[in-house]
């Protein structure tokens, strides 16, 4: 019996087409956000989209009188509410003593906090909002029930962000390596930092139709952390990081489809992990086992003869 995306399904089509994008996407914004160690962020505007995603629906349908789940409708809602995260958690972190970390762990639980509250409500209004019985799937992601104009959605954010990371690549190069350099050249330091924040919201809202708000993270940093064992050159790290990205969400779209029951978000983020623990085992320098041969092979150096005096 073959399996279903032997038959080339429309519908299996355009949610690999979204995952596969996704997944290239957010794994080469990832290595910023990698070598930065700014995972907290990441996590931080996947857990705050969901506020955005509610309060975009709800208003969808408090202007139109029919709420959309179109990615049209609520990605600009979880732009926002990640973009707001970030801006108040800097605002917080600059005008009190709390640290970045601090700040970030508050926005992730207020936003988060809040986006749970909401979608409670909504579910619990009498009569019922139509449509709001799948917006609790964005919390781990519902990639079946991506439409064409969602993938368009996804190809048009997805490839803007690529577009500005390839225009400034060697102004945030500069940056993510050694900010006070940077500073020293004349670029301005405040504008990257904040450029670079943009282009992680915009990887990180495309995929919370895929793989969820919760997992999204997963997906951002795993594969730039798979990358980062092969090589260490931005570059060649941001490439394998987009293949990396790009095979774990075609695989998790093939597999899910394959077989009935699993979902493809959680398949997605296990695909990632698998190419991560691979990576950091067989990596030739960084690898588990490539260490473990180097200090063998310094243990079996014999020690330099001592010199006698004549």
């Amino acid at each position: 019996m073959s399996a279903p995306w032997v038959d080339l399904d429309p519908t299996l089509v355009v949610v690999a087409a979204g995952t596969t994008t996704v997944g290239a996407v957010s794994g080469a914004l990832g290595c910023f956000a990698y070598l930065r160690r700014q995972g907290l962020v990441g996590d931080v505007v996947s857990h705050s989209a969901l506020l955005g995603v509610v309060v975009a629906f709800v208003l969808s349908h408090a202007i139109t009188g029919s709420a959309s789940r179109s990615l049209m409708v609520l990605v600009p809602g979880a732009l926002i509410a990640g973009t707001a995260a970030l801006m108040l958690a800097r605002s917080v972190s600059t005008r009190t003593r709390l640290n970045e970390d601090a700040s970030l762990g508050v926005m992730l639980s207020i936003f988060f906090g809040g986006g749970l509250f909401l979608l409670r409500w909504v579910q619990r209004q009498s009569p019922p909002i139509p449509g709001h019985t799948g917006l609790e799937d964005y919390l781990f992601g519902m990639a079946a029930a991506m439409t064409r104009a969602d993938l368009w959605m996804i190809f048009a954010l997805g490839g803007c962000a690529v577009v500005v990371l390839f225009l400034a690549w060697k102004e945030l190069k500069v940056f993510t390596f050694d900010p006070d350099f940077s500073r020293s050249l004349g670029l301005p330091s405040r504008v990257l930092d904040t450029l670079m924040m943009a282009l992680l919201v915009a990887g990180v809202v495309i995929g919370i139709q895929t793989v969820g708000v919760i997992l999204m993270i997963a997906l951002l940093v795993t594969p730039a952390a798979a990358a980062r064992q092969w090589t260490s050159r931005l570059s060649t790290m941001a490439l394998l990081a987009a293949v990396f990205g790009a095979a774990s969400g075609a695989g998790g779209a093939l597999l899910s489809a394959s077989e009935a029951g699993l979902p493809t978000g959680p398949v997605v983020v296990l695909l990632a992990t698998a190419i991560f623990a691979l990576s950091l085992l067989l990596a030739p320098q960084r690898g588990v086992i490539a260490r473990a041969r180097a200090r063998r092979a310094l243990r079996d150096v014999p020690p330099p003869a001592a010199g006698g005096a004549s």
